[in-house]
């Protein structure tokens, strides 16, 4: 089954009782048994809803896993899969990386225990010399955020592997529409799926997929025990957002390739970061790992300064500025004020991550009027 059919037809069938072809909203909280534990596949609501049900095997069958868990958002999701260490335990992770998920790692459960190191994920041996005999997890974001920079999924799986550790890789830039990481060695794939699963910026969910037997079960003991869970609302809005899933991502995609080449033109730029610049580090690598180089891009201006740069954002008018990605709309923001703000500007800059840097989550409108936008912005 290819893709697109997969996003269409994967794990869904109508449902049986009415023939609908969408899955109702299941709008429940509980549901009758026949008798103590004699149900029909769901007692609670907060361990299972018809709904999530069928979101779920969308997003395994997407992702090529044999099951996957959904969250009430992306922390959410990652919360969980941090919730299998325990103190002691010590977790390799990108020093390139969403600030939502560097403020769980060391504000919540670095307190507990849980030690965590943050290296150059583009260089293997750092990754080699950073591991411990209590290293259970390589964290893996590829593409990077805001930076764009690639990390060879395939290497550090083997690496996590031979360790005796757990390869998680953060897909949500990506999609599995563009990546899809267990097929390169990853035990578990993550995703917020309010970006571009859902696609529509009308609701906020995650997901992980796996198909380690371990990691689903502990997952599903999370959802159960500590209640972060979709409402079945939230769970259809995905589903209907999955369905057009690749046509958003080719047009965006088409429009980021013409936005980048247009900046990296520019006499007022600086420098693009995007890895479908051949000009790009880790080009080749993107090449080998993803189907095509994604809608997200990131750019400082040759005026190097956060003055430029907040100066420019406020003179787009289709360029909305706003927290998030991956929606059909296009989005500028500032990740050091913004989606990285939670992160010491110590440690930004010394990741890369400079205060002039300018990110873009390219939507699905006329690229013409984006290209007009992006030129008055600089007038």
């Amino acid at each position: 089954m290819k893709f697109n059919t997969k996003a269409i037809h994967a794990g869904q069938q109508p449902e049986p009782t009415s023939g609908a072809v969408m899955p109702p909203i299941f709008q429940t909280s509980t549901y009758a048994q026949a008798g103590p534990n004699n149900h029909q596949g769901y007692d609670y609501a907060r361990a299972g809803n018809p709904t999530r049900t069928a979101l779920e095997k969308l997003i395994a069958g997407l992702e090529g896993a044999d099951e996957c868990a959904c969250f009430s958002s992306g922390v959410a999701a990652m919360d969980a899969l941090l919730k299998m260490l325990r103190p002691g335990d010590h977790v390799i992770a990108t020093n390139d990386l969403y600030g939502g998920t560097y403020r769980l790692f060391t504000q919540v459960f670095q307190p507990f225990g849980i030690d965590f190191s943050f290296v150059d994920m583009t260089n293997l041996s750092l990754i080699r010399q950073s591991l411990n005999t209590s290293t259970k997890m390589i964290w893996i974001e590829t593409p990077t955020n805001p930076l764009l920079r690639i990390v060879d999924i395939h290497a550090l799986s083997d690496i996590a592997r031979d360790h005796g550790a757990l390869s998680i890789v953060d897909n949500t830039f990506a999609s599995p529409y563009l990546q899809r990481p267990l097929e390169l060695g990853a035990d578990a794939v993550l995703h917020s799926a309010t970006k571009y699963l859902a696609g529509h910026s009308d609701v906020i969910h995650g997901a992980v997929a796996s198909s380690n037997s371990t990691i689903i079960e502990q997952l599903r003991f999370q959802v159960k025990s500590t209640g972060a869970v979709p409402g079945p609302m939230d769970c259809y809005l995905t589903l209907r957002g999955i369905k057009t899933l690749a046509v958003r991502v080719e047009r965006s995609v088409s429009n980021t390739k013409v936005i980048t080449q247009w900046l990296e033109d520019h006499p007022k730029v600086g420098h693009v970061n995007y890895p479908g610049l051949v000009s790009h580090p880790q080009h080749q690598l993107a090449c080998d790992q993803m189907d095509d180089f994604g809608a997200m891009l990131s750019f400082t201006l040759s005026d190097d300064t956060q003055e430029a740069a907040t100066a420019f954002m406020a003179r787009t008018r289709y360029f909305t500025l706003a927290e998030s990605l991956g929606g059909v709309e296009s989005l500028i923001s500032h990740p050091a004020s913004m989606t990285h703000g939670s992160i010491p500007k110590e440690v930004r800059e010394e990741a890369g991550l400079k205060d002039s840097l300018i990110r873009i989550s390219v939507g699905i409108e006329d690229v013409e009027d984006l290209l007009a936008d992006l030129d008055d912005a600089f007038s």
